[in-house]
């Protein structure tokens, strides 16, 4: 999608101000979910001023289980960024469709369901 394209969904952003929650369920099924698709280590490379659209969200605390960071802390995957946000938004199968495209992803699952559930079951973002 390109930069200045309007988009009112849910933006998967450094520069968003709260985390995914149960409280963005209809923004995600009546707009949609993005990603923003780089190396978090090269952020300084994108132009986030020309990607004002959508709602920026953070994601909570989750462990990667993807074969480059499995273990560490907040390193996910694209895949495994846009499956946490449909668990959390309570799309559970659909997250779990979209993990089952890796042969790591039910990993994700696994090593994250304790705090997954947890996220899922709260009100909004500062529960």
């Amino acid at each position: 999608m390109p930069l200045k394209q309007p988009f009112r969904g849910l933006v998967l952003s450094p520069n968003g101000s709260e985390s995914v929650s149960p409280a963005d369920s209809d923004i995600l099924e009546e707009h949609g979910l993005s990603v923003i698709d780089c190396s978090w280590a090269r952020l300084a490379e994108i132009p986030f001023k020309q990607m004002r659209a959508g709602h920026h969200r953070l994601l909570p605390f989750l462990v990667a289980a993807n074969t480059v960071n499995y273990g560490k802390p907040s390193k996910l995957s694209c895949a495994e960024a846009a499956a946490a946000t449909l668990y959390i938004c309570g799309r559970v199968d659909a997250a779990k469709a979209v993990l089952s495209e890796f042969g790591w992803g039910m990993e994700f699952i696994i090593l994250n369901e304790e705090l997954l559930e947890l996220y899922r079951t709260a009100e909004d973002a500062a529960d």
